[in-house]
């Protein structure tokens, strides 16, 4: 790379690097703290918040990435538009678009990151956080064993104990079941143990007293047990494992038989295929980014008042193109042969990148169609 390449390719990527750190921070502490909120409230360990929080970084970065490399190239551009810099390369021949090939190259290393992050790292890490949900998910101990506090590990059911031994005896439980609409169930005992049963978890409680409640003749009845057995294995979340997603299997393994892919996941066709070419419109989504921040204000030329103005209607250009994205998805779900539409925003941005740099590099068309049309 010449020299000129280098130098403006060395500023874009510094000043990548620092936005990219900065959204990351603000966006990682935004959800860290209702990850931390759930995952301790539950009697999850620090050990697993950080599990967690490592898990979604991937697909956090990805958010992060389209952001940072336009307020990179937007800042880039900026500062060298300020101290003349852009003035004096353009007045010793370098074109728009001799200016515009370390914007590209920084877009594509760019790219070249979120590529690697949107087919291998963020579906690898998505599984495994996808597992380890479940997992912790099908914990009794994690959804049960916590003293003092009225629970609700499942909807129309509450928990409570008013103490746990060091032996594992839960003291004084209360146990209301109001899952049948018909009746009402109220169990309390002096103790109770958590036993497991193969795949199932059942709750021993011993000394205590059963009351049902017949909603419809409002007739209540009680029963004393010295012990009872009650299979609790249906208020833990038994889901299944749900790593086995299109959305959580690395590209290659799309790229085979969609049938195949759409009988191990449980996708639909336009679902695979939406996921799939998504990937790949991503990093072409980033080029697009780099190339408007610094067209849009090439466009815009020096001002006193600043660029304010360029920034805005780039940012505007920005948030148009990603929402023709996003209003695109569904109609690709429902059909997979229309996945080249998801390509259709980075081509419409490149358009704009175009013609942008070709009304730069040609600043008197406008003048010149309007002396045609005030001739005679």
């Amino acid at each position: 790379m010449a020299r000129l390449d280098r130098y403006m390719l060395s500023q874009l990527l510094l000043l990548f690097g620092f936005f990219a750190l900065v959204l990351v921070a603000l966006f990682w502490i935004n959800r860290a703290v209702v990850l931390f909120d759930r995952l301790i409230g539950d009697g999850q360990s620090a050990l697993v918040f950080l599990e967690f929080t490592a898990l979604g970084l991937p697909k956090l970065i990805t958010t992060v990435l389209p952001i940072a490399t336009f307020a990179g190239a937007v800042y880039v551009t900026n500062r060298m538009a300020s101290e003349s810099e852009l003035t004096v390369l353009q007045s010793t021949g370098s074109s728009p678009w001799r200016l515009a090939r370390p914007v590209l190259i920084y877009g594509l290393c760019v790219a070249a990151m979120m590529s690697v992050l949107s087919h291998f790292l963020v579906p690898m890490a998505q599984a495994e956080l996808t597992q380890r949900e479940n997992e912790i998910s099908q914990n009794v101990t994690a959804s049960l064993l916590r003293e003092g506090q009225f629970l609700h590990p499942t909807q129309n059911v509450t928990f409570y104990t008013r103490v746990i031994d060091s032996s594992g005896v839960l003291r004084d439980v209360f146990l209301s079941d109001r899952r049948n609409p018909a009746e009402g169930v109220i169990y309390t005992a002096a103790e109770a143990y958590l036993v497991r049963n193969g795949a199932g978890t059942t709750l021993i409680m011993v000394d205590g007293l059963a009351q049902r409640l017949n909603k419809s003749d409002t007739r209540l009845a009680t029963a004393k047990f010295r012990d009872f057995s009650f299979d609790i294995s249906a208020l833990v979340n038994q889901s299944t494992d749900g790593s086995q997603t299109a959305s959580n299997l690395i590209s290659p393994r799309l790229m085979a038989d969609w049938d195949v892919v759409s009988t191990l996941t449980g996708d639909a066709k336009g679902v695979i295929a939406e996921e799939l070419h998504a990937r790949f419109a991503q990093p072409l989504f980033c080029i697009i980014a780099a190339l408007v921040g610094y067209a849009t204000l090439l466009v815009g030329g020096f001002s006193r008042f600043g660029v304010w103005r360029e920034i805005a209607i780039a940012f505007a250009l920005l948030i148009a193109i990603d929402g023709m994205r996003g209003a695109l998805v569904d109609t690709v779900r429902e059909d997979a042969s229309r996945w080249p539409l998801l390509y259709l925003p980075s081509l419409v941005g490149g358009m704009m990148v175009v013609a942008m740099l070709w009304h730069v590099a040609n600043p008197s068309w406008l003048n010149n169609m309007r002396r045609r049309r005030a001739a005679p």
